[in-house]
């Protein structure tokens, strides 16, 4: 009697010790899963950092990365940080995951709450400085036009190339529209408008053609559509980092605790 007591205690015992080991391996392969997402979404705030510190054709980078407004470089490094940060957590989580390294487990958690205020605070910052950096963005614009062909200025002339580019792919002329161009100081008589702002394959900064055969329509439309997409783009995976940051944490805590209450490991 004693003996089938004890039998039925122990497999109760290993049923239960099955159920439990079954429970901690799904949360380790679900686990595993959000842990990709939040590594493929640290790769993109990244390579996000590294576009707007390294393209010098983004003229948003242009514009606040040169002189005495670095904003850009700023903003770069605080995405790259944040970034190699979050491949660095990822790395420790899929290490402590599949290496069954508690000690990282729990390093990985407090790494987790790390980025997820880390997270809180780029969103705050976003929204709290957004329509600063939209007016700085269209002050410099207008200075860009006011000093374009001035010939002391030759270190602008790349911010002057982005600019055609602009106004010529998207058949556009100044910031609001073509009469802006009246404001500039630096063209040889007050007709002469920005070759760009034509149809002409001039390389030269301004040209004498009428204003009839000129684009007339400005390009802010276009220019806060694109400033708009890319604080959209980095809200996004802001917003989707803390998403999976939530289950990140809510897994890795259930594994832990349960390790350390059986005192086991799913076998592979």
């Amino acid at each position: 009697m004693f003996t089938e007591d004890t039998r039925q205690l122990q497999f109760k015992t290993e049923n239960r010790r099955m159920k439990i080991r079954d429970k901690i391996l799904t949360w380790k392969i679900t686990l595993t899963v959000f842990n990709g997402i939040f590594l493929a979404l640290g790769v993109l705030l990244l390579t996000f950092g590294l576009w707007l510190l390294f393209d010098r054709n983004n003229l948003f980078g242009v514009l606040f990365s040169s002189g005495e407004n670095q904003m850009v470089v700023h903003v770069s490094f605080m995405l790259l940080g944040v970034g190699s940060l979050i491949i660095f957590t990822s790395v420790v989580g899929f290490l402590g995951n599949v290496k069954k390294i508690r000690c990282l487990l729990v390093t990985y958690v407090c790494f987790q709450v790390l980025v997820f205020f880390t997270q809180i605070a780029i969103l705050a910052l976003i929204f709290l400085k957004k329509e600063v950096v939209y007016h700085q963005w269209n002050n410099r614009i207008d200075e860009v036009i006011s000093d374009y062909g001035n010939k002391s200025l030759a270190e602008k002339e790349p911010v002057w190339n982005i600019l055609n580019a602009v106004q010529q792919n998207m058949e556009c002329c100044g910031r609001y529209n073509v009469t802006q161009w009246e404001n500039n100081k630096n063209k040889e008589n007050h007709a002469q408008i920005p070759c760009s702002c034509t149809k002409s394959n001039l390389k030269k900064w301004f040209c004498d053609i009428p204003r009839n055969s000129t684009y007339t329509m400005g390009c802010e439309e276009y220019l806060d559509t694109w400033f708009e997409n890319n604080v959209l783009i980095l809200n996004g995976i802001s917003i989707s980092l803390l998403i999976t940051q939530v289950f990140v944490i809510t897994f890795s805590m259930k594994i832990f605790m349960n390790i350390r209450r059986n005192s086991i490991w799913p076998n592979e």
